[in-house]
C-alpha cells in the first residue's frame, strides 16, 4: 500500500510531451496520475497484435484542431476502427474547404445570428463555412455516386467515399479511406450531411444500409481475439462502441476521457466499473477514466503515445 511515494516535478529545457507524461506518473497529481495510467493502457493496447482498437468521439471536437488529433490516428494506424458522429463528417468536409474561427463563450449570439455565423462553444462557424459549403459537396458526391449506378450504401462505403472525393489530405476522412479503416455513424441522420442525404432521397431511390454496418461490426467483433478503446465523450458513439464488444465478453482494453458526471445515471458519465456490470468491458481488463477536456488531455496522450512507438 505505501510502495510509491509521491515525487515532486523536475521540469527541464525542451522537455518533450512523453517526459512530461513519465513525470505525471510519478508525481501523480489527481487527473495526472490517471492520464499517466490511460496513455499506458493504449500503449499496451496498440502493441498487442490481437487486440482490434476502436476509437469513439463526438463531432464538437473535431470543430476544433483535435481534428488534426483524430486525424494522425488514423493516419498512423493507432486505431482499426471509428465509431462517431455525423457531425464529425459534417465539419471533416466542410474544413477541407473553408475556415472556422476563434471566438469566446460570452460573445453575443444575437449578433452573430444577424451576421450568419453560429457558435460552437468559443468557436465560430459563419454559414458560408457549413452548410452551404456541405450542401454543394454533397450534392456533387451523390450526384456522382447516382450517375455510376450506386443506390444504396452503408455509412462506412459513404465516409470512404467522402474521404476519397470530397475532403482535403487534412481530414480524418481522408485518411480513413487511403488506410481503409472503416468509419461508422450510427445516428447517420443526426446533421448536415445527414440532412443531404434525406434531401437527395426525396427526388432519388437512394437509401443508407445502416445494417450493413451493424453486420460488420458484428463481423470484427466476433473474429477478434481482443478488442480495446480510446472512448472520447458519451453519446450514441460511446454506446455503440461498447455495446457491441458485450457480445464477446467485453473490452480487454479501455480509456474513457470524459467532462460528464456519474450521479445523474447519463452514459456519458457512467464509469468503466458499470460497463463491466453489463458485460461490455471484462472484469479483470485494464480501464481508465479520465475527466477532463480532451481538447487539453488528447494530444497529450497521443503526443506521448507517438514518441512511445517511434522508439518501439
Amino acid at each position: 500500500m505505501l510502495e510509491k511515494s509521491v515525487e515532486d516535478y523536475n521540469l527541464f529545457k525542451n522537455m518533450s510531451v512523453d517526459e512530461a507524461v513519465q513525470q505525471m506518473e510519478k508525481a501523480w497529481g489527481f487527473t495526472a496520475g490517471k492520464l499517466a495510467l490511460g496513455v499506458k493502457i493504449l500503449e499496451e493496447m496498440i502493441k498487442d497484435g490481437k487486440c482490434v482498437k476502436f476509437l469513439s468521439f463526438p463531432a464538437n471536437l473535431v470543430a476544433s484542431g483535435i481534428r488534426g488529433v483524430f486525424k494522425e490516428i488514423v493516419k498512423r494506424r493507432l486505431a482499426d476502427v471509428v465509431v462517431t458522429t455525423c457531425g464529425t463528417l459534417d465539419h471533416d468536409v466542410a474544413r477541407s474547404w473553408k475556415k472556422y474561427f476563434r471566438g469566446s463563450f460570452l460573445m453575443d449570439d444575437d449578433v452573430l445570428h444577424e451576421r450568419g455565423i453560429n457558435r460552437l462553444g468559443n468557436i465560430l462557424v459563419p454559414n458560408e463555412s457549413y452548410g452551404l459549403i456541405i450542401e454543394d459537396k454533397m450534392k456533387t458526391l451523390l450526384s456522382g455516386l447516382w450517375d455510376e449506378g450506386v443506390r444504396e450504401i452503408s455509412t462506412r462505403q459513404l465516409c470512404w467515399w467522402m474521404g476519397e472525393r470530397i475532403c482535403g489530405e487534412d481530414s480524418i476522412l481522408y485518411w480513413a479511406a487511403k488506410n481503409k479503416i472503416p468509419v461508422y455513424v450510427p445516428g447517420i441522420t443526426d446533421g448536415a450531411v445527414g440532412y443531404q442525404l434525406w434531401m437527395f432521397s426525396q427526388d432519388h431511390d437512394f437509401r443508407i444500409n445502416l445494417l450493413e454496418d451493424e453486420k460488420e461490426i458484428n463481423d470484427l467483433v466476433f473474429t477478434a481475439e481482443k478488442t480495446g478503446a480510446l472512448i472520447i465523450g458519451g453519446g450514441i458513439s460511446k454506446h455503440h462502441t461498447i455495446w457491441w464488444n458485450q457480445f464477446k465478453d467485453g473490452l480487454d482494453y479501455t480509456v474513457y476521457i470524459t467532462t460528464a458526471v456519474e450521479w445523474d445515471g447519463s452514459l456519458s458519465g457512467a464509469k468503466p466499473r458499470e460497463a463491466v456490470s453489463w458485460g461490455k468491458i471484462k472484469e479483470k481488463s485494464e480501464y481508465v477514466t479520465i475527466e477532463g477536456d480532451a481538447s487539453v488531455i488528447l494530444p497529450i496522450i497521443i503526443g506521448s503515445l507517438i514518441t512511445r512507438i517511434a522508439k518501439k
